[in-house]
């Protein structure tokens, strides 16, 4: 299993290690591409070593180059180690580089555009504008000057021109988010071409529509010890955002999920940590419109309060953008639920709203769900999922992801043939069976 990513405790070089495989595993790299670094308190650097699988990168195969350039390990750091000098010296705000060739950014650099991160609230907060960096060859000190210009104008973003991208954070937890962002909003450019046109929003809108998400919960007066169904929950709900995070499913960078434990409170995740590397004991308790006192629960907390009040046979809510669900979120091309007898029979309806459709006009949560439509798409924003039980809400959003993409990749056959009213009613007979199946979280 893999360890937690704990950047104030953890190693330079056990960080990169683990934050390669990480890389690796997602299939965001090659097993020689990219690269990735850190840059510690005292100015050294430490690197991936050249000409060492990414794909089973120890802690003592990490490179330091020191202050001085002297070079400390048992391989030769990275040859493109010369840029990640140029961005720390011109950005000392950036403690961790990540450089790597992900098909969905490589598509935009080898026709030389880049992704409109102004498609979803969340990825402009995070990633803001994106850089261009001119082509140079790689491993030269141009090359490192040509990113390094870019990250100095204050973006932490670089498309490289036929080559890839380089991606600057606070940590490397931080770099690693933005990276994972990038890559799956550009896949969800990439594929929402194929079904439409994507929109982008306004500046003006992505600020009104983020502050919406400003309102916090007021903390309990004292710690509180946790029953054994509590803590049960909380084991459920870290077990499958782990399980959601591995399948891209969810990202760290965005998202939350939450479990109804006993009454309108609930168990959520937190703000401000990625979901990769959560613990249990990071979860946050809402109790009497309380939250658990010493934690910040995600923005989201005030919306899945108003679900749990409003609707009590709702008890599990997951909002996320998975990659292909995410390509009709940003384009708003119909979702036909029609494909497949499974994909009807659980989902019977994806219903499309606009973005804000969860708020009143003054900023308050206003949720218009339904129990028989489980997954709503809110354009230019996320997926919303219910469920009666947590395992049934992420089985919902299993099926609708593997629908849409089923959706995308039949575009380029032809148009696509639903299944027909006379099959539908003979599917309603099966319904109640197939969906009242006993999910045991």
């Amino acid at each position: 299993m893999e360890r937690l990513l704990n950047t104030k405790t953890m190693h330079p070089r056990e960080q990169i290690a683990l934050m390669m495989k990480r890389i690796y595993d997602r299939k965001l790299t090659t097993t020689s591409g990219g690269n990735l670094s850190i840059c510690d308190e005292e100015g050294d650097i430490w690197i991936t070593p050249a000409g060492v699988d990414k794909g089973v990168l120890d802690p003592s195969d990490i490179v330091c180059v020191k202050k001085d350039g002297t070079v400390i390990g048992k391989h030769p750091p990275s040859s493109e180690c010369p840029f990640h000098r140029a961005i720390y010296k011109k950005r000392p705000d950036i403690r961790s580089v990540i450089h790597g060739h992900p098909p969905g950014i490589v598509a935009f650099s080898i026709v030389r555009k880049v992704p409109d991160t102004r498609v979803l609230p969340q990825v402009h907060a995070l990633c803001g504008s994106i850089g261009y960096a001119p082509y140079a060859m790689p491993g030269t000190e141009a090359l490192g000057e040509n990113i390094a210009d870019e990250f100095k104008a204050g973006v932490s973003v670089v498309i490289m021109e036929n080559h890839g991208t380089v991606i600057g954070g606070a940590d490397i937890s931080d770099a690693y988010q933005k990276f994972e962002l990038m890559e799956a909003t550009a896949k969800s450019i990439l594929y929402g071409s194929r079904i439409g046109t994507t929109h982008s929003l306004t500046e003006h809108v992505i600020e009104r529509h983020l502050k919406q998400f400003d309102n916090n919960l007021p903390e309990e007066a004292s710690a509180q010890r946790f029953s054994t169904v509590n803590r049960e929950k909380r084991t459920a709900l870290h077990k499958i955002i782990t399980r959601a995070c591995r399948q891209g499913l969810m990202l760290g960078a965005y998202g939350s999920m939450s479990v109804r434990w006993e009454g309108n409170d609930f168990i959520i995740t937190p703000d401000h940590l990625s979901k990769w590397d959560l613990t249990p004991e990071d979860l946050v308790q809402i109790r009497n419109g309380k939250r658990e006192k010493g934690k910040i629960p995600d923005k989201s907390v005030l919306l899945h309060k108003a679900i749990y009040e409003q609707y009590p046979e709702m008890n599990a809510i997951i909002i996320t953008q998975p990659t292909y669900l995410t390509s009709f979120a940003i384009t708003g091309a119909r979702f036909n639920v029609r494909t497949i007898p499974e994909t009807w029979i659980y989902l019977q309806d994806v219903q499309m709203n606009e973005l804000g459709c969860l708020f009143s006009g003054e900023g308050e949560p206003r949720p218009v769900m339904s129990e028989d439509a489980p997954v709503m798409i809110i354009k230019n924003e996320c997926v919303l999922v219910t469920g009666n039980k947590l395992l049934q809400a992420f089985d919902y959003l299993e099926v609708a992801e593997f629908s849409a993409k089923s959706l995308i990749l039949s575009a380029s056959l032809g148009a696509m043939v639903p299944i027909e009213d006379h099959e539908i009613e003979a599917l309603g007979k099966v319904m109640s069976r197939w969906k009242n199946y006993e999910w045991k979280i």
